[in-house]
């Protein structure tokens, strides 16, 4: 069982930037696909980045590419997401995930074992 604790969430303007972090219990984080996701109201929970264990492969939604930057930190069991150039349409619940046995399909919410709770992102306009 892993845990994942997500924070950084906020209110921000258009045009800021926030860090949202995902910290994950246990001892394995190192050997694990991470993935961050978000939901917006009335919608479909949506891929917006994952990285694989050691950073060697980064991938973005095409609606984020260029604005959000996804990192870990194996040795602090952490994954973030820095978001730039914030926009309205980037209002959601975000969710960090954890593919424990490396499907590689990082887009589908299927591959995923263990989310966390959320954190909420409002960008006024």
């Amino acid at each position: 069982q892993v845990q994942l604790v997500e924070s950084g969430g906020g209110l921000v303007q258009t045009g800021d930037s926030l860090r949202l972090s995902c910290a994950a219990s246990g001892r394995t984080f190192r050997r694990y696909i991470m993935g961050w996701f978000r939901q917006a109201p009335g919608k479909e929970r949506e891929f917006v980045a994952a990285i694989t264990r050691s950073g060697e492969n980064i991938y973005y939604a095409d609606s984020v590419k260029g604005r959000f930057t996804i990192a870990r930190d194996n040795a602090k069991n952490t994954v973030y997401l820095q978001m730039n150039r914030l926009k309205p349409e980037d209002t959601a619940v975000y969710y960090c995930a954890v593919d424990e046995n490396y499907r590689g399909t990082y887009y589908y919410l299927g591959s995923y074992d263990y989310w966390g709770q959320g954190t909420q992102v409002t960008v006024s306009s």
